[in-house]
């Protein structure tokens, strides 16, 4: 799915559900992060969230998208450490904590994953408005459809905008850089 579908789905463009509050996106929440600890929202108040929702199987949206966001990250230099990149698994039946951690291992040590319980993870996605669906694989398995966007929530944990995962590296630092 798009952004442009995605914000359509929102009720309004990325610059209106941002500007005005019209649409609530985002809230409260506790998961389990990559090392097994309980997190919640609150524990990454004082600094800018990069909040993508993906998949550790994922063939090729989620892996790409991660590595533009760590790519953003080294050109970002000393302000990356006002930004905490957030993993949200919509796969929390396969993403525990230690397959977490070993898959964000691959595009660096700022990245918090997080999962939860298959309730968690629905109550969460439907916070921040993501569409996922899980559907059956030929011979087996499954895979997951989801929407590929970043949310850049502010540092008071108010949704700030919907970054287009399009971008590339270059252009999620000088959106950033532009906030900080």
């Amino acid at each position: 799915m798009c952004v442009a579908t995605l914000a359509w789905r929102l009720g309004g463009s990325e610059k209106e559900n941002a500007a005005d509050g019209g649409v609530s996106i985002g809230g409260a929440f506790t998961l389990t992060d990559q090392d097994g600890r309980t997190r919640t929202d609150r524990d990454f108040r004082g600094r800018w969230l990069l909040v993508y929702f993906g998949y550790t199987y994922c063939p090729d949206t989620c892996p790409t998208t991660l590595q533009e966001i760590a790519d953003a990250f080294r050109k970002l230099g000393p302000g990356s450490r006002d930004v905490v990149p957030v993993f949200i698994t919509i796969d929390p039946a396969r993403d525990r904590p230690a397959v977490l951690r070993k898959y964000l291992a691959a595009f660096g040590p700022e990245f918090v994953g997080l999962t939860g319980t298959p309730g968690q993870i629905a109550a969460v996605a439907h916070a921040y408005r993501v569409y996922y669906a899980r559907h059956p694989l030929p011979g087996g398995g499954y895979a997951v459809d989801h929407a590929s966007a970043i949310y850049l929530m502010a540092p008071d944990g108010r949704f700030a905008s919907l970054l287009d995962d399009q971008r590339g590296a270059r252009g999620l630092a000088q959106e950033l850089a532009a906030r900080l």
